[in-house]
């Protein structure tokens, strides 16, 4: 299934497969994002596509599968570097293995680690404290909007 889709999107160089689910149910649900935004009619184009290989495949006796295709949501943790990228600058919660939580603002990412600045406190007890987090320490990062 990864490479089918991997194969769908090669051609786009900023679209990446994040995640494939297959449930007991034959739900299949893939997970592809790019470093800019994707499109609904981009999701539905490759949701069209991967349907019909899939069918044409005949994995599914009778057909007797369901495929989503979307981008990961808002509810969904990152897992990958380039989503870590894409997403500096932005409000974050991250849980660490041990538990422990950090709530701020993204600042940077590379392979090994992030970079996330939490503010506490207000007006003159304002305090702003640097994160170094490893990403071998993280056990979820999710986007945390705020109004």
């Amino acid at each position: 299934m990864e490479q089918k889709v991997e194969t769908l999107i090669r051609d786009e160089p900023g679209v990446f497969l994040v995640e494939i689910r297959i449930k007991p149910t034959n739900n299949i649900k893939v997970f592809v994002d790019a470093d800019n935004g994707i499109s609904i009619e981009k999701l539905v184009q490759y949701n069209r596509k991967l349907y019909k290989d899939i069918e044409e495949s005949g994995w599914f006796p009778n057909g007797d599968f369901s495929l989503e295709v979307s981008s990961p949501g808002l509810d969904e943790p990152l897992k990958l570097h380039r989503q870590y990228l894409k997403n500096i600058g932005r409000s974050v919660e991250v849980i660490r293995k041990d538990g422990t939580k950090t709530e701020g603002k993204l600042v940077s990412a590379t392979d090994a680690e992030i970079v996330v600045e939490e503010v506490k406190g207000k007006n003159k007890k304002r305090e702003v404290v640097m994160h170094t987090i490893s990403i071998d320490n993280i056990k979820t990062t999710t986007i945390q909007i705020k109004f």
